[in-house]
């Protein structure tokens, strides 16, 4: 059962509603630890407390194998940023091999994972803001001067805002999988100056408009959570590709048990992206709008799962959009959505590369 103080604001007479659900913020940290103990190098973790008092969930993995600590500290970190609905837990087959030449961080974003759960404005854009003042304040709380900054679909939306921002911070940025780049397609006109009209994709089934009109109305993780008492099942049910991923390490349900234990708690992260969010899951205020706001200079590395429902070919309109600016479109093979937990090796070759080119 979740604390009192956990409660939804305003949550009135319907106080009794978080103990239908058999989560809480203790459940998700003995979740987590299982997932963490897998880690073999060194690992902190610890909250980091924001000048507003909030605080970011944070995990720092450094290399055993260094001769000495000064050697992997002068070395310009790797910073990664989950997705919707994710927490640091997920990266745990990353975190080992990307740590061998330089400090990792991890973190979970604020309204998420173990991270404070704020209220979050209905405005898209108050709403990403506050996401992305969040990572600098994070950032200025450790001190840390510059960073890779790596983010994965929601979290590499967010790292592009921030990298827009706060530029002289970011040396390389790693787009993996990213959300809410491109423009919602409109319409085909007719009349076109007479040329040959782009092939259409498919637009989505009947039955999915369907349901993503009526989720319009809550938020996107609301069903787990009326889901109560079933709520595990249902996560289990619904994203079994989430437990083969990582069955060499687990032979149970813990990574579904983590991601249930992420999602069920007092909504918030879910609340921001969904004010961030247009009809049918497009962003209201699409990326590749704003591109062109990134330093010429920062180099970019869009890495793409072949078998992704993201559209790899806004990679390469982010590089036509840039013209010579530093920007590469890598496409992994057998990989969906998930590129860091489908190819893991294949995935942490390629940011380990990265990685080597920045001094």
């Amino acid at each position: 059962m979740q604390d009192e103080n956990e409660l939804e604001p305003n949550s009135g007479n319907w106080s009794w509603w978080p103990s239908w659900q058999p989560t809480s913020m203790s459940l998700l940290k003995s979740a987590e630890a299982k997932i963490l103990a897998c880690i073999k190098n060194e690992l902190w973790s610890r909250f980091v407390t924001l000048p507003n008092q909030n605080r970011i969930w944070t995990l720092t993995v450094s290399s055993k194998a260094a001769r000495k600590p000064s050697d992997q500290a002068s070395q310009i970190p790797l910073v990664m940023v989950h997705g919707f609905g994710g927490g640091v837990g997920l990266w745990v087959r990353n975190l080992d091999a990307l740590s061998r030449s330089r400090p990792i961080y991890a973190f979970d974003l604020l309204g998420f994972g173990r991270s404070s759960r704020p209220a979050f404005p209905n405005d898209a854009a108050l709403a990403e803001e506050q996401f992305v003042n969040s990572i600098e304040q994070w950032r200025q709380s450790l001190g840390l001067e510059r960073m890779i900054l790596l983010g994965h679909s929601l979290g590499g939306y967010l790292a592009t805002s921030y990298s827009i921002q706060y530029p002289e911070r970011v040396s390389h940025l790693i787009l993996v999988d990213p959300w809410g780049f491109p423009e919602k397609p409109q319409p085909q006109q007719e009349g076109s100056s007479g040329q040959v009209p782009e092939v259409k994709r498919p637009g989505p089934p009947r039955w999915v408009k369907a349901v993503a009109s009526v989720l319009s109305f809550f938020n996107p993780l609301a069903i787990i959570r009326l889901a109560g008492p079933w709520g595990p099942g249902l996560v289990n049910r619904f994203r079994p590709d989430f437990r083969s991923k990582f069955e060499d390490l687990f032979d149970d349900n813990t990574i579904t048990e983590y991601l249930y234990h992420c999602n069920a708690q007092t909504p918030s992260g879910e609340v921001g992206f969904r004010a961030m969010c247009g009809s049918l899951g497009w962003a209201k205020k699409p990326m590749i709008q704003r591109v062109n706001l990134l330093p010429s200079s920062m180099p970019i590395t869009m890495v793409y799962g072949a078998r992704s429902w993201v559209d790899s070919s806004t990679g390469t309109h982010v590089a036509q959009i840039r013209g010579k600016s530093p920007t590469r479109v890598v496409l992994i093979d057998d990989a969906s959505h998930h590129v860091y937990a489908d190819q893991p090796e294949k995935f942490n070759q390629v940011v380990e590369n990265i990685c080597s080119t920045v001094v």
